[in-house]
């Protein structure tokens, strides 16, 4: 633990910093802790740097600065259907071939569209967020739509995306035509 507490600007100077050299996500909880503050001051010290236009964005496993990617990605929008218990399975699959899942959207009759962020790109982010969901008793977006939903998946090459939708498909887990 930080034995300093951090003020304000400088502050938010250093969790920037912390963003944008981690790797992985880092949650409001570690933040607090190396900050020397609450949890809600990390939450709102996140709203006001996004407010200044910092690209970070809160998933399931923490806040990510997201980087500008010098390598070229590819990505495709896919529709899945599937029950609550294939969830993982259909996550697992998806970080196996090598590929990253962005998100997860679904389409509500009242809200419109909604869009979790969610950044996986390894068992553990899957496993983590796994154990997250069943300790808090959460559902998932897609309950909310009979199990259909979409992902934004990204990948280095063309050809990691066709191997890992044809492994879904496999499995049943696209929803097609």
């Amino acid at each position: 633990m930080n034995d300093k507490k951090l003020y304000g600007d400088e502050r938010r100077e250093q969790i920037l910093d912390w963003l944008k050299e981690s790797k992985e996500a880092l949650t409001g909880k570690e933040l607090s802790v190396r900050t020397n503050v609450s949890r809600q001051v990390i939450v709102q010290d996140m709203s006001l740097l996004k407010a200044k236009g910092h690209p970070i964005i809160a998933t399931s496993n923490g806040y990510l600065y997201m980087q500008t990617h010098t390598k070229e990605k590819h990505q495709r929008l896919i529709a899945c259907q599937h029950q609550p218990t294939d969830a993982m399975d259909e996550l697992y699959t998806l970080v196996d071939y090598g590929v990253k899942v962005i998100n997860v959207i679904v389409e509500h009759p009242m809200y419109g569209e909604l869009t979790a962020s969610l950044h996986f790109h390894t068992r553990q982010q899957v496993q983590q967020f796994n154990e997250e969901m069943k300790a808090t008793n959460a559902t998932l977006l897609s309950e909310l739509t009979n199990g259909v939903h979409l992902h934004t998946i990204e990948a280095d090459t063309p050809k990691q995306l066709e191997d890992a939708i044809s492994a879904l498909r496999k499995k049943g887990y696209l929803l097609e035509d």
